[in-house]
């Protein structure tokens, strides 16, 4: 006999193809309700059909928070518990268990393990911890986008670690993010002391190009009261580099990647942009260095700032490069083996494997 009542909910547009396998997925909960926004296709009547309760209504102006918090009151009152998921995204199986187990009277909300990506190999790209389950009461969304949860409960906030939960995300790459930027704009001049929202909108410069724009928001980040984590600030600190780096100013990028390392020396991410820059540069004593000194870092956090790149084969792959052009045939080797437990079928690898096997051979 169950324990809690548990009600996953959802907002959704435009659907139709993931409607059926995350029915599937969330068929564990007790109940299931979404909200489509607008939606053209046949995703509201698909999934009223597969046993959701599905509601209709157009948000204008369009912001996420709005969405959700109106998703989130037509979960029916006497739920215990609530789970945000997108339509994108599907547990495995089990994962009802596995909540209960983690869930005590006291808890509020709860972490599981999230896959934002997966590589063209299958395996997992990006991975961290969220926090979308919570008590059906004391929390609503904030933020235009990049919505996040906020507590007005009189309680103390608890949260448990759900572990053996896993939820997957498959994203739909034909959806476009253009609406982000604008969104995260109004995020940051509706509350422009919220450091979050301004690493956010630096962030969003970067992946558009916008050099300047992301140097100058970055570092309003980093000077604001607020911004006190260090994951974060390092990660701001990474983004100002790349941005120098991509006009042509290395001495900036050199000071900006050890300002990120000084900053939060215990995360592999900062070692790793730098040894790219300087695997570029082909120094490499310099690849070796931040390559090994990212290897020495044994356990992958769970915030968001964990990279996929820096906890898969590319520590080992710019470690075995430095080797291999500084004369250290079996050691280059050696990494080169340990990149392709991460990558077995990269080809790339694979052919450095044949070369530096060659080199070891001829020095025997």
């Amino acid at each position: 006999m169950s324990l809690y009542k548990v009600c996953v909910y959802a907002i959704c547009k435009n659907e139709e193809a993931f409607a059926e396998d995350w029915m599937e997925s969330m068929k564990e909960a007790d109940s299931i309700v979404v909200l489509d926004t607008g939606s053209t296709d046949q995703t509201a009547s698909k999934l009223r059909k597969l046993g959701a309760a599905v509601y209709e209504e157009q948000i204008v102006p369009w912001r996420f928070d709005v969405a959700r918090n109106r998703s989130l009151e037509l979960v029916p009152e006497d739920a215990d518990i609530c789970v945000c998921v997108d339509l994108d995204e599907r547990f495995e199986p089990g994962w009802r268990n596995q909540l209960e187990k983690a869930w005590k009277k006291d808890t509020v909300q709860a972490q599981y393990r999230y896959t934002w990506n997966f590589n063209e190999d299958g395996s997992e790209g990006y991975v961290f911890w969220i926090d979308k389950i919570h008590a059906r009461h004391g929390f609503y969304w904030k933020h235009p986008v990049h919505e996040v949860l906020a507590y007005t409960g009189k309680e103390p906030r608890n949260s448990v670690y759900a572990e053996g939960i896993q939820l997957n995300h498959f994203a739909d790459l034909s959806k476009s993010r253009a609406q982000y930027l604008p969104l995260l704009e109004l995020a940051v001049k509706e509350q422009p002391d919220d450091d979050r929202n301004m690493h956010y909108l630096g962030r969003e410069y970067m992946y558009r190009g916008e050099w300047d724009k992301c140097i100058r928001t970055l570092k309003h980040h980093l000077q604001m009261p607020k911004a006190q984590w260090q994951d974060e600030r390092c990660a701001s600190m990474r983004y100002i580099a790349r941005a120098y780096l991509q006009k042509g100013d290395r001495e900036q990028a050199y000071q900006w990647y050890w300002k990120s390392i000084g900053e939060a020396p215990y995360l592999r991410e900062p070692y790793m942009d730098f040894a790219l820059m300087l695997y570029q540069e082909k120094n490499w004593h310099g690849v070796i260095f931040l390559a090994e000194c990212a290897l020495r870092i044994q356990e992958r956090p769970r915030t968001y700032i964990c990279e996929a790149d820096a906890w898969g084969s590319l520590p080992y792959d710019l470690a075995s490069l430095g080797y291999y052009y500084t004369g250290a045939s079996q050691k280059a080797l050696e990494m080169v083996e340990k990149a392709l437990e991460h990558s077995p079928h990269n080809q790339r690898l694979i052919s450095n494997r044949i070369f530096m096997k060659q080199a070891v051979e001829s020095e025997k």
